[in-house]
């Protein structure tokens, strides 16, 4: 049982916004989490959620290279159907399972879209182990898991809270909320330790774990090992030309995958009359999309603090952040 209760400190109250408020500790067994009020009524239907052999899961915890696997997990399951996937969406070929419940004011019934979709659907989460479905355990259906090392994903998500979630104070807020696991999705560390943790069991053959930065690294290479997890085989000509498709240039002018709905929502919906004065700027969704991003936007100290976070996070495992 999945039991919960309001979830307030310093580091909440100060990152408090429009698309995420209202902070709730999560917690079943030894697990816990933090997620927002909106998020509560989805915790059942979630767990009750019928799961089939044939779904395709990209789970990451936030701005961890989640758009980005989408697409590539997405064509190399679908024949590379580049025709199909620029008329839809990826929102439409790979929806978001708690986007209802992950920002405070977005509406619609996104776990029933997900259960509605046809077979074999392709499921896009940010859940930690714990309020994934119960089935998916006895079922298991394809899961792949991509992390990023924590300084790269504060930053990125930090972007995505100013942009999207409609966040005004200072970066060093964030970062100390991050730190100090009081974000929605927290504490990453663990986020990141179970998925790993689940990869290397025996029964986790199902689960395939990837990092951003093997991605950025040898593309090519993970290509390879995701065609092989979904049982596809492409030519040497089919994989150049997939790459050039997944480059970064690429993602930011692919209609179907920038997520302009998206940026245009938030500019309507989270943004202060401040940043809406403020908002013309050349934000994308697709960011950087580079290693080391953090540098621009932590000092000296939140890198030591950052790093100490990292060895935290590793101890006692053979996981690495940057392998």
């Amino acid at each position: 049982m999945i039991r919960y209760e309001k979830y307030s400190n310093q580091y909440t109250d100060r990152i408090d916004c429009p698309g995420t408020e209202k902070h709730y500790r999560l917690t079943r067994a030894d697990q816990w989490c933090i997620m927002i009020e909106k998020f509560l009524p989805l915790v059942s239907p979630i767990q009750q959620m019928p799961v089939y052999e044939d779904d395709v899961w990209v789970i990451t915890y936030p701005k961890c290279g989640t758009t980005w696997t989408q697409e590539m997990v997405w064509l190399l399951n679908n024949g590379l159907d580049y025709a199909r996937a620029g008329k839809q969406t990826l929102e439409e070929r790979f929806p978001f399972l708690e986007l209802s419940g992950a920002l405070s004011l977005m509406d619609g019934d996104s776990v029933g879209r997900v259960q509605d979709l046809p077979r074999p659907r392709h499921i896009k989460c940010h859940l930690p182990v714990m309020l994934l479905p119960d089935a998916i355990r006895t079922v298991r259906p394809k899961i792949i898991y991509v992390s990023r090392n924590p300084k790269d994903a504060a930053t990125s998500f930090y972007h995505h809270y100013r942009n999207i979630v409609g966040y005004d104070g200072p970066r060093e807020h964030f970062f100390d909320a991050f730190l100090n696991d009081s974000l929605i999705y927290a504490p990453f560390s663990e986020h990141v330790r179970a998925y790993w943790e689940w990869s290397k069991q025996p029964a986790g053959a199902n689960c395939l774990f990837l990092t951003y930065e093997q991605m950025k690294r040898d593309l090519r290479a993970v290509i390879g090992r995701v065609s092989s997890f979904l049982g596809k085989r492409y030519t040497e000509r089919e994989v150049d030309e997939l790459e050039k498709h997944l480059s970064v240039e690429s993602m930011r002018n692919n209609k179907s995958c920038n997520m302009d709905d998206l940026l245009e929502w938030a500019r309507n919906t989270t943004h202060s009359e401040e940043r809406k004065q403020l908002s013309k700027t050349n934000f994308q969704f697709i960011r950087s999309g580079t290693v080391g991003s953090y540098r621009h936007d932590m000092d000296d100290d939140y890198i030591q603090r950052f790093e100490e976070y990292e060895r935290a996070a590793t101890e006692g495992t053979d996981f690495d952040f940057f392998f």
